[in-house]
Order: structure tokens, then sequence, then C-alpha cells
């Protein structure tokens, strides 16, 4: 299993991140080890200061699939839920100015939260609603119509590179509002209204 993310996806966060609003999606991975279980409680790794939360809409691979064309891309995944892109903003800093990869800021251990998945035969994902609360407030909000790339653009871009396979996560890109948390906050993602995600920080 694989974890593909596209990054800079939402206009207003890569202004609000400084970047440029890229022509093409941006692809990072994380490695499967990254995955977090919501039973456990995300730790702070001691190597950081400032890990950021990015709340995005996870699609979950259900078919073997490569070069696939958007207008069949909905045929290769069923659920999705809301996810969390945990960063860490310090090191992912020092590392771009490096020019370096990211790896180290986006995919260490935990760094992929995961909601409880929902049948996309039940929703519009293409005019989906999401947010992330922080201790009860609203701190993030999106809507997938808001997409520089939509989920089957994304699958066609995606796919054209790697083979996807049962059971792959892709991380859709995360909405502006994005920020620290703290030892002690609590995390919870909705998807149009509906609770699907709570995380505890340590």
């Amino acid at each position: 299993m694989k974890i593909i993310c596209i990054g800079r996806n939402y206009a207003d966060h890569a202004k609000e991140l400084g970047n440029e609003v890229p022509t093409e999606p941006v692809i990072f991975m994380k490695p499967d080890s990254a995955v977090f279980r919501q039973r456990d409680a995300f730790y702070i790794p001691d190597w950081t200061n400032d890990v950021h939360y990015e709340a995005e809409i996870v699609v979950r691979i259900n078919r073997l699939g490569k070069k696939i064309e958007a207008k069949f891309a909905s045929k290769y995944y069923a659920e999705f839920t809301v996810g969390i892109d945990f960063t860490a903003r310090d090191v992912q800093q020092k590392l771009k100015s490096k020019g370096l990869p990211w790896e180290k800021a986006k995919g260490f251990d935990q760094s992929a939260v995961l909601g409880d998945f929902l049948p996309v035969s039940a929703y519009d994902l293409d005019n989906l609603s999401f947010e992330l609360h922080k201790n009860g407030e609203l701190v993030q909000q999106g809507n997938t119509k808001l997409m520089l790339n939509s989920i089957p653009q994304i699958v066609e871009h995606c796919s054209q590179y790697f083979t996807l396979k049962i059971g792959d996560l892709i991380f859709t890109g995360t909405p502006a509002g994005v920020g620290p948390v703290a030892v002690g906050d609590e995390l919870q993602g909705y998807v149009q209204g509906k609770k699907v995600l709570h995380v505890k920080i340590r």
C-alpha cells in the first residue's frame, strides 16, 4: 500500500504558504508506516517544534489501474474520508530552503491520519464540504469544487506515473487555514456535518 499526496491543490492554501499556484498536480509520497490509527494518540516527535495539521479528502483505491482516463477514474475508488497530513513545518522549511526533498517533514510515523471511511455513492465528490475543528473551534473549511485538480484529474495524473493498487490512498490536498498543534489539543474532522475523525495530541 502506498500513500500519494497532492500539494497546493487549493489556490488559497498555496498563497498562504507563499507558494506559486501550480499548473499540474504536485505529488509527494508517504510510506505505509505513516498511517495513524484513531484509537491511538498522536505524539509530537521530539525532533520538531512546529507540527501543523492539514485536513483533506482522502480516497481509497479499490481496483488495479494504470494510465486511467479521468472519465473512468470514479470506477477506481468507492470510499473516501477526511484525513490529516501532519507536517513538521520547521523541518520542511529547512529542507525546502536547501532544495531537498520533504520526506522527513511529511512521511514520519503517524503523519497520515485517516477518519472513518464513507461510501462515495452517497455523496457528490465534486461538491463536497468538509471541516476541521481544533478544540471545538472551526479552523479549516473546504469544498472539493474549489480544487485546482479534481479527484478524477488527480487519479488520471497519478496513474500515468504509478500503477494504482487496491488499498492505495490518495490525499487530495488541503484548503487554507493550516496551523500548529500542541500537547492537549483535540482535532475533529467532518464531512457535510458528519463527524468522521477525532485525534488527541500528546
